[in-house]
């Protein structure tokens, strides 16, 4: 619709323009002229032709300035949108005192040719400064706002909140995961999770009421560690009776991930396209390569800091301190790992040689 109209704009101007510049041809050729209408009228067709070609281009000019402009990312548009503006005004205050100079009447064209020549270098090189600082200025105003408006225009995703089921509070390992900051965005505890904690809290069964209480400990522990990351949610679902059902219809509702250890809510969720996250799993990817017990084949590369020992290096460069290793340096032996050590630094596998029961040494 845009492009027919701003066609028929084009060819009525130019119509127009064809039919009043009959005025403009000289006398001689008008006191020639014997009918001025059909004049008028034949000027008018050749302009509108003329219009049309000029509609044409102009509407494919407009087309390809707009999804020029849809590509660009929102921030750039908002920088060089502010340094425009300034470069503008810092043209219009250097330029002013310009105006008050005397100038001879013959030369007061340069005055609005300066202006217009500073008006346009300033504006391009407030552009300039846009482009290159634009992120940094962004930032100065607001630490968040790139991040804003990157997620607004879809360039990132928002972090999503995450709803805590009374299986994986009870678990407690969640504790640890928060304060290692390895879970993003809000934890949602529902009311209806914390009324299931309450009721197996007050619960006749022994086990029932120390895992009920030990969730609820939990919960106030992360409640005063993260008191600015941790929400309770009042919504309740009487018309649905499950709490497992209640968890997935909420996750639905706020497009939530829920955090569970629940095996079988995780497959009911997951095929309604609710995101999972299950600590389970996230133990199972991070658990040991090689547990007490295991066997591999190891190349000795050199003595170790104690005696007897020698060390040798995983494919992933993971460091293997193997006992009695010190007489096969240079060799590829086979060891059983006895222990690992797991620090914030990295993973240490403790081994031995495997030739009492298994004499194969590989030199």
């Amino acid at each position: 619709m845009v492009d027919v109209i701003i066609i028929i704009i084009c060819i009525v101007a130019a119509v127009n323009i064809g039919f009043d510049s009959i005025k403009l041809l000289p006398q001689d050729i008008l006191e020639q002229v014997s009918n001025f209408d059909a004049l008028r009228f034949t000027i008018a067709g050749f302009a509108a032709i003329i219009g049309l070609g000029v509609g044409v281009a102009v509407q494919t000019t407009y087309r390809r300035l707009e999804n020029q402009i849809r590509q660009t990312p929102i921030e750039v548009i908002v920088t060089r949108a502010i340094g425009l503006v300034v470069g503008l005004l810092v043209a219009n205050l250097m330029l002013a005192p310009m105006f008050l100079l005397p100038i001879p009447q013959e030369l007061t064209f340069v005055k609005p040719a300066i202006a217009i020549m500073g008006s346009v270098m300033f504006a391009y090189l407030g552009i300039s400064l846009a482009d290159t600082h634009g992120r940094t200025f962004l930032r100065l105003i607001n630490p968040n706002s790139v991040e804003s408006i990157l997620v607004a225009e879809g360039t990132l995703q928002a972090i999503s909140s995450k709803i805590l089921d009374t299986s994986c509070i009870i678990d407690g390992r969640i504790e640890q995961l928060l304060k290692t900051g390895f879970v993003e965005g809000q934890i949602i505890v529902p009311q209806f999770v914390l009324q299931e904690l309450q009721q197996l809290a007050d619960s006749s069964n022994d086990q029932k009421r120390i895992r009920g209480r030990r969730g609820l400990d939990i919960l106030n522990r992360i409640q005063e560690t993260f008191p600015d990351k941790i929400v309770f949610r009042n919504t309740d679902y009487e018309e649905i009776e499950t709490v497992d059902a209640k968890l997935v219809h909420l996750s639905q509702e706020i497009n939530g991930t829920l955090l569970t250890n629940d095996y079988n809510l995780s497959k009911v969720a997951h095929l309604q396209g609710i995101s999972i996250l299950n600590i389970n799993d996230l133990a199972k990817a991070i658990r040991p390569l090689y547990l007490p017990g295991d066997n591999l084949e190891l190349k000795i590369l050199k003595q170790g800091k104690e005696p007897e020992q020698g060390i040798g290096y995983l494919e992933d460069g993971t460091m293997v301190v193997v006992e009695e290793g010190d007489r096969h340096v240079g060799g590829q032996i086979q060891v059983i790992v006895t222990s690992s050590l797991q620090t914030s630094a990295g993973r240490m596998i403790f081994a031995k040689p495997y030739l009492d029961n298994y004499p194969s040494v590989v030199s």
